[in-house]
């Protein structure tokens, strides 16, 4: 398919789809002898995948960092996409409905479906999960470095380790979050995962700290030292960032 079929096809310009190639984001899989880029199906299922996350707001720069992480998993990421998507229509149906209960008559005040605050919570927890788990590929080397020697005794030392710090975070959140041991402990958190894995720094531990409460596996995992471990964790993960 030539770049203006393309852009018909999508409603994506060409100065786009140029500029998109431009920067290595999406390349076409050909040029034909008069110069024409060519896409095939693959190159559209990865614009499709672009205009997901351009229609989520991430940046083109954020797109292209996750897209190209080696462990990007597209059917996790289409799921995640779905749910935010179904929320945004959730609340488009509920001005729907206001609207024509206003026209009916009805005169009650509701502004409660104007609200976006659950949407805008859930695209942020989603933004910074995908940056933690797909983003942040600098990170990603340095720990694939550091940690292609460990033996089978380190990686149990290293684990335990981990367990043992999650374990005192169970074991203090009953403390307030911005209290000096919880602090303390979040430290220590953050200084684990510079010495074993990569440079953690505040901005990767803030997503850090998002995704241990927007992603159920994480939460129950956590959680499995005392419920409400997680939350703690994260709250005083936002105190120690900010």
């Amino acid at each position: 398919m030539k770049i203006n079929e393309v852009a018909k096809l999508t409603g994506v310009t060409i100065r786009a789809l140029h500029y998109y190639d431009a920067v290595g984001l999406l390349k076409p899989n050909g040029i034909t002898d008069t110069g024409y880029r060519i896409y095939d199906e693959e190159t559209l299922e990865t614009l499709q995948q672009i205009l997901f996350f351009k229609e989520l707001d991430f940046s083109l720069n954020d797109i292209k960092e996750i897209m190209t992480n080696p462990h990007y998993d597209k059917m996790e990421a289409l799921q995640k996409h779905k749910e935010l998507l179904i929320q945004k229509r959730n609340r488009l149906d509920g001005l729907i409905a206001l609207i024509e209960n206003t026209i009916k008559g009805d005169t009650s005040m509701s502004f409660k479906e104007f609200d976006m605050t659950e949407i805008e919570t859930n695209k942020k927890k989603y933004a910074a999960e995908v940056k933690t788990r797909w983003g942040n590929t600098e990170a990603y080397k340095e720990s694939e470095e550091k940690t292609s020697s460990y033996d089978e005794q380190q990686w149990k030392i290293l684990n335990g380790e981990g367990a043992n710090i999650l374990k005192t975070f169970g074991e203090n959140r009953h403390l307030a979050p911005d209290s000096e041991a919880a602090q303390v402990l979040v430290k220590r958190w953050q200084t684990y995962i510079t010495t074993n894995f990569y440079n953690c720094t505040k901005e990767i531990l803030s997503c850090l700290g998002l995704m241990y409460i927007g992603d159920k596996r994480f939460t129950q995992n956590i959680d499995k030292n005392g419920t409400g471990t997680a939350e703690f964790m994260a709250n005083s993960i936002a105190i120690y960032c900010s």
